[in-house]
């Protein structure tokens, strides 16, 4: 059991809402978010043809507000036509932008949620990289946020929310990557209400 100090901060408290979260998974859900990322690097070298830093890239490109199964769709068509669609005007600036050769991490803002989302894709192993959407946001609050706004365009607010996944990994001795996509997984079935 995680034990803080009586003079709580709210770092102290995000990483223990990430655990707390950790704990409700199931079996097969601490399966399903260890093996997250490196399914998504799969289908991210498969819908490529073999270029999974291009596949990586366009997945993470078109994901912003985008549920996953859309986020996919929307990924597999674009290489099936040779050209992105059904996504708002930057994300398909982007995407076209990889898939016409440019390398990701020249298009994508390597500091927020695409970036980071692209790494963990292209490389599951990675330590560092952590994926601050708005389901990672809303699990360090404790509460789901709705529509409002949860200023992860701060460059200082998205670093500290990945601060605290990375502390929640350390404390688990999972990596950052696995404990988002595995609290993803559990935050995500219960907005659903599915197992």
């Amino acid at each position: 059991m995680l034990t803080l100090n009586p003079d709580v901060t709210e770092l102290d408290r995000w990483v223990r809402n990430i655990i707390e979260v950790w704990n409700l998974a199931s079996a097969e859900q601490l399966t399903r978010g260890r093996n997250w990322y490196q399914s998504a690097r799969e289908l991210a070298d498969v819908m490529s043809e073999g270029d999974v830093k291009a596949g990586a890239g366009v997945i993470a490109a078109l994901s912003p507000m985008s549920a996953w199964a859309l986020n996919v769709r929307m990924a597999e068509q674009a290489f099936a036509n040779g050209f992105p669609a059904g996504h708002p005007g930057d994300a398909l600036r982007k995407a076209a932008m990889i898939m016409a050769g440019a390398d990701p991490e020249d298009v994508l803002p390597m500091s927020a949620k695409t970036g980071n989302f692209y790494r963990c894709i292209l490389d599951p192993e990675d330590e560092e990289a952590v994926t601050v959407d708005r389901h990672a946001h809303d699990i360090v609050a404790g509460a789901r946020w709705g529509s409002r706004d949860r200023g992860l365009s701060s460059k200082k607010r998205y670093a500290k929310i990945a601060l605290a996944y990375r502390m929640a990994a350390a404390y688990l001795t999972e990596r950052p990557s696995v404990v988002q996509a595995t609290t993803w997984v559990v935050w995500t079935s219960m907005e659903a209400g599915t197992p």
